[in-house]
This record gives structure tokens, C-alpha cells and sequence, in this order.
């Protein structure tokens, strides 16, 4: 699949929404903070938690949501046009977060890669007012992001018992930089931006 287009810097911005994303069963735990215009899609939000995480959107994605006024749940991402009958999905550029994501809502999950089945919570804090500069933004976080194609949650355990086992002079390197090292915890406010591998203290524009 082909990569998205960076997030695109917002400037003239009322409110945005703040999120936090875990990535459930990774040690030490992955999680980003972030804050994106309250006007945005929920394509908009894929982007946006693609840059700050330090995925490079190769595989599909997915919200799982839960509509507040019929309790079903829906899912919202790329509709399949060949079988849309068999797996329903939202277009996620044709819907607003803000009908699914505010005060009282459920936490959502959002899926990655459906092979390596990577899910993060999605979890909205509060609806804050803008402050100068440009939005999304990411303002805290911590833990480097997981290889692509890794093999989940498995595989991750795997490589990173691998890297462990290796001789420290050889490998200290790219053990602190899996291990999050790397990416240390920021609240500067920087917006973001497509990286590459992994968000690293290297890349000050990206924010975590």
C-alpha cells in the first residue's frame, strides 16, 4: 500500500483535541500524547498517529468506534469496494472524529497492519483551546515504535530477547534506539512530521 502523505501543518485553529495512544503489551510500554484540530477526519487522525508513533503506513488500518446513539460498533478506515457487504467500514476521510471522540466517550481502538494486528487505545482527554502555531502536535510520549513486519506483539518479544542476547559492545546501539532510548519523553509542543524508521532525539520537529 501506498505510504500517506505527511501530516499537513494547520495554522488557523479554534480547538483541538488532546489524545492519548498506548500500544498495549509492549515493555517498556509505547505511548504518545498528541493534539490535532477538532475538525479533523479520522483519516486526518491515521496520519497524524502514523507521524508521531514512527509507523511508516505500509499496511492497512482501522478505527474501531462505538456509536454513542445506537451502542453498535462500526468500523472506519478504507472500504473495501469489492466485497463492502462482507466487512462494513466508514471512509474515514468522509467522517468527523468529533461524533465519536469527546468527553464520555469510550476509549477507540485503532488497528495497524492486520497481519502483525498491532492495536492501540485511543483515548480522548480533553478539548483544549488552540495556541499559536501549527497543529497536530505531539506533546509527550515515550518508547520507540516496534519494526514494521515484526510479527506483532510475538515477534517483538522475539527481536527484542535477540537484541538482548547479543554482545552489549555490538549492539548498544540499536538496543537503545528498540529499547526507546531514543525517543525520550517531550512536552515542547513541535508539530509533526513524517520521519523515518523510528522518531528519534535526531528529529526535534516530530516532538516525542
Amino acid at each position: 500500500m501506498a505510504k500517506t502523505t505527511r501530516s499537513k501543518p494547520i495554522t488557523k485553529v479554534d480547538h483541538v483535541c488532546q489524545f492519548l495512544i498506548v500500544l498495549p503489551k509492549t515493555d517498556p510500554l509505547v505511548w504518545r500524547r498528541i493534539q490535532v484540530p477538532e475538525g479533523y477526519t479520522f483519516w486526518d487522525l491515521h496520519v497524524a498517529i502514523q507521524d508521531a508513533m514512527g509507523w511508516k503506513d505500509y499496511h492497512l488500518h482501522e478505527f474501531i468506534v462505538v456509536d454513542s446513539k445506537t451502542s453498535r460498533v462500526k468500523r472506519v478506515g478504507i472500504p473495501d469496494d469489492e466485497i463492502p457487504d462482507e466487512r462494513p467500514c466508514l471512509a474515514g476521510w468522509k467522517v468527523p472524529i468529533a461524533g465519536y471522540l469527546t468527553y464520555g466517550a469510550d476509549p477507540v481502538r485503532y488497528r495497524y497492519d492486520f497481519g502483525d494486528d498491532w492495536e492501540h487505545v485511543l483515548e480522548f482527554e480533553e478539548l483544549l483551546p488552540a495556541g499559536a502555531g501549527d497543529y497536530p502536535r505531539c506533546v509527550g510520549g515515550a518508547g520507540a515504535c516496534p519494526p514494521e513486519d515484526v510479527g506483532g506483539t510475538t515477534g517483538y518479544a522475539e527481536f527484542l530477547r535477540t537484541i538482548r542476547d547479543r554482545r552489549p559492545q555490538t549492539t548498544s546501539r540499536r538496543f537503545q534506539k528498540t529499547q526507546g532510548g531514543s525517543v525520550k519523553s517531550r512536552s515542547d509542543g513541535s508539530v509533526l512530521h513524517r520521519s523515518g524508521d523510528k522518531p528519534t532525539a535526531h528529529l526535534p520537529a516530530l516532538g516525542c
